[in-house]
């Protein structure tokens, strides 16, 4: 077993030995760890074994020194026989060499020199060829400077992008070429820099130019409008023209037929646009330049900009632009000048300004515009500046419609601007009629001969055949007021006309329109003209009665006005939207303030004559005849009614109408001063009234009675005008009579003798004359309470008195 185990412990330390010895020694530290992991003692014995192998190798080394030992001393022999012979060998390639040397030393200097040409040729061959591709770039950059000297800058961008595409990579090694592609960028933003500023005084320039811009816009358009025209009048005229066309601002026609289109000094002048009147290059520049650079979005960014801030700039008007036309023209002239030069922009450069940008802004303009013009147009009174704003707008609008800019709005402001164009008429107009009422004479109109009647005829439709008949010198009825403002209602049709032309609207509007605003002049404007003329204090009762008169002539005339306005306007009034005018209701609403004005100024003269009655009311009888104040009163009265006698009766209508007036005056007269007589006797500071007072009081009212039994005015029937006095009457009948019995007992039957005796004014009088007679009776007679009669008269007055309270407390109760 014992020999088992050393044979193969043996076999193993071979294995090892052998892996050691063909081992790499990096990889010999498994090997050994090997050792160390067997047996106890094993590596011992493998040492052993190790040191019995090491001498075996040291025998075997041994030996093959041994074996070649002889040759290796043979060897070193041979070697140092060679010697001497290497030594005499080196002698003689020494000595070969020089002589080589000495010799060739010629040649080489000759070759060096060869050398050096081929060089020096071959260098000079190299900076030509350097010098030809350096030589373009220095030309076309020279080329550059000069492009940049003479300001064409697109061509110096041009030329950049040449050098940094072909010439520069072509000789990038250079150091110039290095410093000139630096130089690229900075020139680049010099380019932008300047056209920038190009831009800025182009900018500035055409806020400058933007007037003259405008108005020679304006002016074309105006002139395109009046050639469209005459071009309808003479087709309306029956003429037929061929198409026209222009050439050099000269219009010509075919067929013979010329249109002149202005003065002879104007007739060689060119049809100027904006590209003639502005120099639009700096922006193509700049749009290039900035397109060249790849920087074309900022450059349209920044053009945008600056054009909304000028045209916010533009719209902003003058303070006093409402004061004259020239205010409006240079406002219009301006915002025309903008967007045309906008317009040119659109057309002449692709994208820089769009049809959807210059719609925005056009669209902020105008409501701007519309927003200043009604705030102008309302400070305006003036009817000719407010016609001249609207042939401005006009024109305005004309002018942009033609450029494709949507105009709609500014046609429908027009109608506001014509409606503030109709108030300053009718301010104006008021004026005139004020005027013309305030020189009126308030007679009738005298005409001495045939010629001054067919002046009167023709300045106003006055058609009586009566009055023709007559002889001359005659009276017309109306007053010289009459024409003048049939004359001005005319004037004022046709200055309302004057805004409705050039409105591109039908004539059926623009009749519609002109007899809106004729309506509004009947009755607005003249109707408050007659109310306050009617009004004034100084207007007498001749004068109203001439306003009647008046009144009705103007309204008779209203139908004339109305076919006035259908010839102007070719449509005829049975249309079915045709206005009407409202003039005989203005003349029939101020024909009723005179009548009524009339019954009040004669209530007020009677006032003022009552107001000089002097009645001695405690008199002990009467005078025996009618109180002067009320005679001169009846005396005015009578001659006021025969003034009425001058009102229109030319026919059936009027004279019904005329008697009307005078007797509705007459019974208001009777009226008032029936009433104004009864209030005096009733008066409250009156405490007593003698029985003469009551008889002379009586003799006044049977004046009144006497004046209106006279028929001061013809048409009333039987005593209708005398009832006016009935209450006077039979008050004063039951105290003259002092029939009290009677009126007690009939009180409250319809067939009462004193039916209109009210108690409580029955009453009021008879307690005034009860204290008169007590105050009678104590001054004549001290003694009048021992007189049967007076005593007897009295207990009656007290049990009347006490009757008629009593009476007076059931109707209150």
């Amino acid at each position: 077993m014992a020999e088992n185990e050393t044979l193969e412990c043996i076999t193993e330390h071979e294995r090892i030995l052998q892996e050691i010895e063909s081992t790499d020694t990096a990889c010999v530290g498994p090997t050994l760890r090997s050792i160390y992991d067997d047996q106890p003692n094993a590596h011992k014995r493998f040492m052993e074994k190790l040191d019995a192998r090491i001498r075996n190798h040291d025998r075997e080394i041994e030996k093959m020194c041994n074996f070649h030992h002889q040759g290796f001393v043979d060897a070193i022999t041979e070697l140092l026989k060679v010697r001497a012979d290497a030594e005499k060998l080196m002698g003689q390639v020494t000595d070969t060499n020089r002589r080589l040397q000495e010799a060739g030393r010629e040649v080489m200097a000759q070759t060096e020199e060869v050398i050096r040409c081929r060089i020096q040729q071959r260098n000079m061959a190299t900076t030509v060829e350097k010098l030809q591709l350096c030589i373009p770039v220095l030309e076309m950059y020279s080329k550059l400077k000069e492009q940049l000297e003479s300001k064409r800058y697109y061509a110096a961008l041009k030329t950049m992008e040449q050098l940094e595409k072909i010439y520069i990579p072509r000789v990038s090694q250079y150091r110039f070429c290095q410093i000139m592609a630096e130089n690229l960028p900075r020139l680049r933003e010099e380019i932008k820099e300047i056209s920038m500023s190009d831009l800025k005084d182009f900018l500035e320039s055409i806020r400058k130019h933007s007037d003259k811009v405008g108005e020679t816009a304006m002016r074309q358009a105006q002139q395109h409008r009046t050639f469209n025209s005459a071009v309808a009048k003479q087709v309306s005229m029956g003429h037929y023209m061929k198409p026209v066309y222009s050439l050099n601002g000269r219009t010509h026609t075919h067929n013979g037929l010329m249109m002149d289109t202005g003065d002879e000094d104007e007739a060689d002048e060119e049809i100027l646009t904006a590209q003639d009147l502005v120099d639009f290059s700096p922006v193509y520049r700049c749009l290039h330049i900035y397109t060249v650079l790849g920087d074309r979005e900022t450059f349209e960014n920044y053009y945008r900009k600056q054009r909304k801030k000028q045209a916010r700039l533009v719209l902003q008007p003058q303070a006093n632009m409402h004061e004259t036309v020239e205010g409006y023209t240079r406002y219009f002239n301006q915002i025309v000048g903008f967007f045309v030069v906008e317009d040119h922009i659109l057309h002449a450069t692709r994208g820089l300004v769009t049809r959807a940008f210059n719609d925005e802004l056009w669209n902020m303009a105008l409501s701007k515009i519309i927003a200043v013009l009604r705030t102008h147009s309302s400070y305006c009174n003036d009817p000719d500046l407010v016609l001249e704003l609207k042939n401005l707008i006009v024109i305005f609008a004309d002018t942009l419609q033609g450029y494709g800019f949507p105009v709609n709005r500014l046609f429908d402001l027009l109608f506001e601007v014509r409606d503030q164009y109709n108030e300053t008429l009718l301010k104006k107009w008021a004026l005139v009629f004020r005027e013309i009422f305030e020189l009126d004479n308030y007679s009738p109109i005298p005409v001495e001969t045939e010629g001054e009647y067919k002046l009167v005829v023709s300045r106003f439709p006055f058609h009586d055949a009566e009055i023709e008949k007559q002889d001359f010198p005659k009276k017309l009825p109306m007053s010289q007021s009459v024409p003048q403002i049939y004359t001005q209602v005319k004037e004022f049709i046709y200055a309302s006309l004057k805004f409705s032309e050039s409105l591109h609207r039908s004539s059926t509007e623009i009749d519609d329109m002109l007899r809106k605003s004729t309506n509004l002049l009947l009755t607005r404007t003249l109707s408050s003209c007659l109310q306050n003329l009617i009004k004034k204090p100084h207007i007498g009762l001749t004068e109203l009665v001439q306003i009647i008169i008046n009144t009705t002539h103007l309204e008779q005339a209203c139908r004339y006005l109305e076919e006035f306005i259908t010839n102007i306007t070719n449509v005829s009034p049975e249309t079915v939207h045709t206005t009407r005018l409202y003039g005989l209701s203005t003349f029939k609403d101020a024909r009723h303030a005179a009548e009524g004005e009339i019954y009040t100024k004669l209530n007020q003269k009677i006032d003022e004559f009552i107001q000089l009655a002097d009645y001695e009311w405690g008199m002990a009888e009467s005078d025996g005849r009618a109180s002067g104040y009320l005679m001169d009163l009846i005396n005015f009265l009578r001659s006021t009614f025969q003034v009425f006698t001058h009102l229109p009766n030319n026919n059936n209508d009027h004279a019904s109408m005329s008697g009307k007036v005078a007797q509705t005056a007459c019974m208001s007269a009777c009226k008032h001063l029936s009433t104004s007589l009864m209030q005096m006797l009733l008066d409250t500071e009156l405490k007593q009234i003698s029985m003469g007072a009551i008889q002379q009081f009586n003799l006044d009212v049977i004046q009144c009675e006497l004046f209106a039994s006279s028929e001061p005015v013809p048409g009333f029937q039987g005593d209708t005008l005398q009832l006016a006095f009935i209450d006077l009457r039979q008050l004063l009948d039951l105290f003259m009579v002092w029939d009290w019995s009677t009126y007690l007992a009939d009180y409250g039957q319809p067939t009462s003798k004193y039916l209109r005796v009210n108690p409580a004014t029955a009453l009021a009088l008879l307690e005034k004359v009860y204290r008169g007679m007590k105050d009678t009776s104590k001054k004549n007679n001290i003694f009048s309470q021992f007189r049967k009669n007076d005593r007897d008269k009295q207990k009656l007055v007290e049990t009347v008195v006490r009757q008629l309270r009593s009476l007076v407390n059931g109707m209150s109760s």
